[in-house]
């Protein structure tokens, strides 16, 4: 049995979005050739600012969004070659918020069951957390191999928060499971991770192991995501990530670095040739300076 458990290759998705009533019609990229290999039983973490195309691959990655281009095997077998049920049965989620992501109908019997006490309740007659405890027991009912964890925390107060991460790191130890954990917390991605990739406007511009990225970074990207963290010190006020005012543009078209335009390291080779990859100890980054540095140090 192969250690990848999944693997994307190269996989694309474009929408076709109207830009009004007199500018026709437009076509958005919003995942762009994305290779990713997951271990078998690794917390695979996938980070980025909002916009940045994560629950859309989290989508290709269930089954509910076809790639417009690549391919995602599990296992070594193409999604697009099973059936919705057989890929059910292997790949499951947890959501950002399990209100809306339970059927307000259903009662806890329906849905999985907890605490005999709690079988004939509504999810709206639960808490966050007990609410996201019966989402999490609806994904593993089925043995998956892998769980697509998307903001699984990011609806929950602070303190629920750890109780739930603390519940997910048991399951995985006792089921042997693989995660594939979609977050904008770093905090709770240091927390969890084993490796790390970091996505911006479709693209992934780093993979990482997790030690390797939060002690330093390869991509200025990654170092403004780093430097955006709020700290608890209220003297240190907001911190400065010195990528400006500007924001990501999902709609623009990049002759060379998709994050030039916000870069406070751009050069002039950086608005008209894509940056290669340039390999780490721990990893990859895809940065015209880290291939200069790289360069300069061999």
């Amino acid at each position: 049995m192969s250690d990848t458990v999944l693997e994307l290759r190269d996989v694309t998705r474009r929408f076709t979005v109207s830009q009004g009533a007199f500018r026709g019609k437009a076509v958005l990229t919003a995942v762009a050739d994305v290779s990713l290999k997951v271990k078998r039983g690794e917390v695979f973490a996938l980070v980025g600012e909002s916009g940045s195309g994560k629950s859309t691959l989290a989508k290709m990655l269930l089954g509910l969004l076809p790639p417009s281009a690549g391919e995602i095997l599990i296992d070594g077998t193409p999604i697009a070659a099973s059936n919705r049920i057989a890929v059910a049965r292997r790949i499951q989620p947890i959501f950002q918020d399990p209100y809306s992501s339970l059927n307000p109908r259903k009662s806890i019997a329906q849905l999985i069951g907890l605490p005999r006490r709690m079988l004939d309740a509504y999810p709206g007659q639960l808490s966050g957390g007990q609410r996201q405890r019966v989402a999490i027991a609806r994904a593993l009912v089925m043995r998956p191999e892998v769980v697509i964890c998307d903001e699984p925390t990011s609806a929950l107060d602070v303190s629920v928060q750890a109780q739930i991460l603390n519940l997910l790191l048991d399951l995985k130890r006792e089921l042997g499971l693989t995660y594939f954990f979609i977050s904008h917390n770093l905090a709770v991605v240091e927390h969890l991770a084993d490796r790390v990739a970091v996505m911006y406007l479709g693209r992934i511009v780093e993979e990482r192991t997790r030690a390797g990225l939060f002690a330093q970074p390869g991509h200025p990207y990654t170092r403004a995501l780093l430097e955006s963290v709020l700290t608890p010190d209220p003297d240190l006020g907001v911190p400065d990530t010195q990528i400006g005012s500007a924001m990501a543009n999902p709609m623009a078209h990049y002759a060379g670095c998709p994050f030039q335009p916000r870069c406070p390291n751009a050069m002039d080779i950086c608005k008209t040739i894509p940056p290669a990859v340039t390999a780490l100890p721990d990893g990859w980054a895809t940065c015209h300076l880290l291939q200069q540095e790289a360069v300069a140090s061999s």
